[in-house]
């Protein structure tokens, strides 16, 4: 996405966000900005920056179950070789979706996600999940990339998380996801296609509220693929990273 781009994106989003403070009285809004500094950029098991930081900023905007989102992904260093160039954007991601809770055990989420990438081709993805709200909080979530993908553009994502208050104003967040590709080739090449477990990630990361609006976070992902077809795509990875969040 082009700089000009991003920036009025941002801009129409601060724009939002201050509208929806001022009707408040008549719409019930809240939301979130949020930006961070991560060591490499990782997704689903691929390392999508050359092992190079990043700074990834977004914000979200949510009324009566729906929510849209901003995403972004700064490249901080030069990698000539990957083709990833300090202070581009490289990725830029906006999500619609709704939520729903069915009684007090389940909580169904839908949207989409449209991903707008720097030197490749931009694809959406449908998603569906369901929580069971009760230990661990289970999650099991469907992604079908109804657009670039040339096969069934299925990924899945099963996880599990739990938070422990350590003291006031500081808690623990742990974390476990297993995932499941079924010929998703938007990021594999045709050689590399594969149907089978993808990877699985184990997460910890702590909480600071620092007042009743700002929140700092480091946190730390450790990423491995399971079968050989993912192995043939991806790499042992771990992620490193702290950000700070301001809710409205």
């Amino acid at each position: 996405m082009k700089r000009w781009s991003v920036s009025v994106l941002v801009a129409a989003i601060l724009a939002v966000g201050l509208v929806a403070q001022a009707g408040a009285a008549v719409i019930e809004v809240e939301g979130d900005a949020y930006v961070g500094i991560y060591d490499k950029y990782l997704w689903r098991g691929w390392d999508l920056s050359g092992s190079l930081p990043v700074v990834q900023g977004g914000a979200d905007i949510s009324t009566h179950g729906w929510t849209l989102s901003y995403w972004s992904n700064w490249q901080l260093k030069t990698d000539e070789a990957d083709g990833f160039k300090s202070g581009e954007v490289t990725e830029t991601d906006i999500i619609i979706s709704y939520a729903h809770d069915f009684g007090d055990m389940l909580s169904v989420s839908v949207g989409n996600i449209w991903y707008q990438l720097d030197g490749l081709q931009d694809t959406n993805e449908v998603f569906v999940g369901g929580t069971v709200n009760t230990l661990l909080a289970p999650t099991l979530t469907m992604y079908w990339d109804w657009d670039a993908c040339d096969e069934d553009g299925l990924f899945f994502t099963f996880d599990v998380s739990h938070s422990f208050e350590l003291m006031e104003k500081l808690t623990l967040n742990l974390g476990a996801l297993v995932s499941y590709n079924l010929h998703s080739d938007y990021a594999v090449s045709a050689e590399r296609d594969y149907s089978g477990f993808h990877n699985y990630e184990l997460s910890v990361g702590l909480d600071y509220a620092i007042n009743d609006q700002f929140t700092l976070s480091p946190s730390f992902v450790y990423s491995s693929g399971i079968t050989d077809g993912a192995k043939d795509n991806i790499d042992t990875e771990t992620l490193a990273g702290v950000s700070l969040t301001f809710a409205f």
